[in-house]
Order: structure tokens, then sequence, then C-alpha cells
């Protein structure tokens, strides 16, 4: 088959290409009005308390989280039947960051309008995509379970909730249940229904990379990759002066991951946020300095990854595959 495509086909002209841009520009007057309301001489003042060093450092350790996501990334495209070459790949990879500002994280699947150019088709690259997507809630729900553990009393949740990621992990990767399950469903019915049958279908195309030993693996990998940004914000924490236990820092930044996720809102953004200075503020930290730590690792972290995405989706526009080369 034949990857490259022409500009007339190209799906970062026109439109689609300006949608991008005013995402991440709405996105970013979002996120400088919320920087202001926490005021930029507490946020100067926790910048010159981390320092440049720290401030390096907290881009390095989303950089390893970036990285392992996307080995995952390789493996999922392995699994489905399009191993890919993992430079041209790994730039594909990094400009869906660019639209991590969109609702859920949905407009990341870009990369499989990216990956159409070299022959992936879409099913593949979608099933890749929610693959990677449930693999990251899981990793989240069990960092926030690790953070409970800071409070015994929350025992009986941390063990129900792990039981319930096992189970889910186990159902997940029996296809035969999964056709089951599918075909209970009234071919009929609401939008629920709709949308209940949708899910499952996309669940036993995805089930090649829901096998459990696979799951299992891909799972602790996305744990060790999100652990590297909680880990970010601990040190964070801790280089702005606050008395804050890794474990409750742990459970701050994995909370707020898994509230921006639910809310839908582009990047998370206000769950995450509110959840974060919120629960800080309730530990002990004044609302500035909340806040101020709370702007300090979304740069980091998503604003990071939004920029690195842009570049590469900058580079990318336009840009077709060298004639006669396809998914190895």
């Amino acid at each position: 088959m034949n990857p490259t495509v022409s500009n007339a086909q190209d799906p970062l002209t026109g439109w689609r290409y300006r949608a991008v841009v005013l995402s991440v520009v709405a996105s970013a007057l979002g996120y400088l009005g919320f920087s202001l309301w926490g005021g930029w001489h507490a946020v100067g003042a926790a910048v010159s308390e981390v320092g440049v060093v720290g401030i390096l450092i907290a881009l390095f350790m989303s950089s390893v989280n970036y990285g392992l996501r996307f080995i995952r990334w390789q493996t999922y495209l392995k699994v489905l039947g399009h191993p890919m070459p993992w430079r041209p790949n790994l730039s594909i990879y990094l400009a869906g960051f660019a639209l991590t500002t969109t609702p859920g994280k949905a407009g990341e699947a870009l990369r499989g309008v990216l990956l159409k150019r070299w022959g992936v088709p879409y099913p593949q690259s979608f099933a890749a995509f929610f693959s990677e997507r449930l693999s990251d809630l899981l990793a989240v729900v069990l960092l926030t379970l690790f953070g409970l553990s800071l409070y015994p009393e929350a025992m009986p949740m941390i063990v129900v909730g792990i039981s319930l990621v096992l189970a889910g992990l186990l159902v997940l990767s029996q296809r035969r249940l999964l056709e089951r399950l599918t075909a209970m469903v009234p071919g009929e019915g609401g939008k629920l229904i709709g949308l209940l049958r949708h899910l499952l279908h996309v669940l036993v195309h995805a089930q090649q990379c829901h096998r459990l030993r696979l799951m299992l693996g891909l799972t602790a990998l996305s744990v060790v990759a999100w652990s590297a940004e909680a880990l970010a914000f601990d040190w964070i924490l801790q280089w702005m002066g606050a008395d804050i236990p890794l474990t409750f820092a742990v459970f701050v930044y994995a909370l707020a991951m898994l509230a921006g996720a639910v809310s839908f809102m582009p990047g998370g953004l206000g769950g995450a946020e509110a959840v974060m200075v919120g629960l800080l503020v309730w530990k002990g930290m004044s609302s500035a300095d909340a806040i101020a730590a709370t702007v300090l690792i979304r740069l980091a972290t998503l604003w990071f990854a939004v920029a690195i995405g842009a570049v590469m989706l900058f580079r990318l526009k336009g840009e077709a595959v060298p004639h006669g080369q396809t998914a190895q």
C-alpha cells in the first residue's frame, strides 16, 4: 500500500489544524486565569524555592512517564499486528499530546489519523488508544488505593478496590466471555444500551491487548510511569517546604488525575486542580502555596506534554511518509 498523503487529504490542514490550535489556546488562557487567581507572586516564590534544577528534575520525571507509556503504545500496535518503526511512531505518539487538552484526552486519538499514513487501519489504532486509556485508568486507580494506605480505616476499601481491578483484568482477558456479554445486549434500545453495545464491541476488538499476562505486565508499567510524575509532585512539595508525606502526595496526584479524567473537561482542567488544591489546603498548606504547587506540577506534566506535542505536530503537519514505507 502507498502510505503517502496528498495535501488535499492531509488531516492536519484546514479546519482540523485550526481546531487543534484553538483547543490549546483556549485551555492555556483558562489556565492563565487560574494562575492569576492564585497570584503570580506565590507562583514565582514557588519557582524560586524549587529552583531550576528542581524544575528540570520534574520535567525529566515527566519524560520518564512519556517514555514508558510509548513503550506500552509500541507493544499494543505490535500485538494488534501493526509493528511500527520506533522513530516515526514516537513522533506520532508525542504529536498526540498536542490534543491532551481536549475533553477526556479524546483528541489524542489523532494518532490514528497519523498512523493511517503508515497503513495502520483505524480500528487497530483505536483499539490501541482505548487500551492505553484503560491501562492509564487502572494504574491511577491503583495509585489512589496506595495513597489510601496512609489511613488504616481505609483498608477494607483498598482490598475491595484491588479485588475489583483484578476482577476487571480477568474479565477483559476472556474473549469468549466478552462475546457472550455482547450477544446478551439487545440489538435495539436507548442511547445507554447502544453505548454499552459499542463499548463491548470495542473490548472484543481490543482483546488481543487484554490477554491477562500482557495486561498485568503493561499495567505494572503504567503504574511505574504515573508514579514518576507523582514522585515529582512529592519532590516539588518538599522543595517548597510542605510537610506532606509521600503516600499522601501520591494519593493527591492520583486522585486529581482520576477526577480530571471523569470530569471529561479538556485535559482534566478544573477537576484535577480543584482536587489538588483542596486536599493540600486540607492537609495544612496555605491556599496560595497549594495553588502554586498545583500550577508547577501541571506545567511540568500537562503543559510540558502539550508543548512537546505541539512541536511534533507542527513537524508532522503536511509531512508525507517516504514512498514505499509502511508499518513493518
